[in-house]
């Protein structure tokens, strides 16, 4: 699986999640059934800049956190063109994330951790040491097993529904760094002193001249 298939299938599937929750609200309101959330206190000042852990305690133990960085790395791994995913923050930023209060970050929260329970386990099953500790290619043959959920075995099932969730988050965390952007050759974000319009053969590609 490489790196633009992994943020295609992201983005995809971001693209259709406001759909999906607006027709949850509207079949609520057109059966009557009320919509209705708990609270979880104070969304972050975002115009204050905090250090991991200062919103919330964070989750990941140090077994974990190298667990993390060993399948984040499996699924981009450092190539020509950008760093490994571990190298750019992302193990930081699945444990502040899976840390948050938020209903949908608690629900990752267990994904997470127990497929990463679940990795162990398999790992010290097939090689006798934890998934951390694996050779590149020992660790790719439990992922062949669980990288894509409709093709993996009945006993795989759970597991590679964990590795889909993970996959997402990996490619969520290294795509939205300078790195990952320039990786996608992606120019946005990006400061103009001037603006002189689409070049002419972007135009001429377009049909526009």
């Amino acid at each position: 699986m490489d790196r633009r298939t992994t943020i295609k299938w992201m983005l995809a599937a971001s693209a259709s999640l406001p759909a999906l929750k607006g027709a949850v609200v509207h079949a609520a309101q057109a059966t009557g059934t009320a919509v209705t959330s708990t609270p979880y206190g104070t969304d972050p000042d975002l115009l204050k800049i905090y250090k991991p852990g200062d919103l919330w305690p964070l989750t990941l133990s140090s077994e974990q956190r190298v667990t993390a960085a060993a399948l984040a790395d499996l699924i981009i791994p450092a190539d020509a063109n950008s760093p490994s995913a571990s190298k750019v923050g992302v193990v930081e930023f699945i444990d502040e994330w899976i840390s948050a209060p938020y209903e949908e970050h608690r629900a990752d929260r267990k994904i997470v951790l127990n497929g990463f329970e679940w990795l162990d386990k398999e790992s010290a099953r097939r090689f006798s040491r934890p998934f951390g500790a694996l050779l590149i290619g020992q660790g790719r043959q439990i992922c062949d097993d669980i990288c894509y959920l409709p093709k993996a075995a009945p006993q795989f099932t759970e597991a590679a529904g964990f590795f889909a969730r993970y996959r997402d988050l990996t490619a969520g965390g290294f795509y939205t760094t300078p790195e990952g952007r320039k990786d996608l050759q992606y120019v946005g974000n990006v400061p103009l002193a001037r603006f002189d319009g689409p070049p002419a053969a972007v135009l001429k590609k377009a049909g526009l001249l």
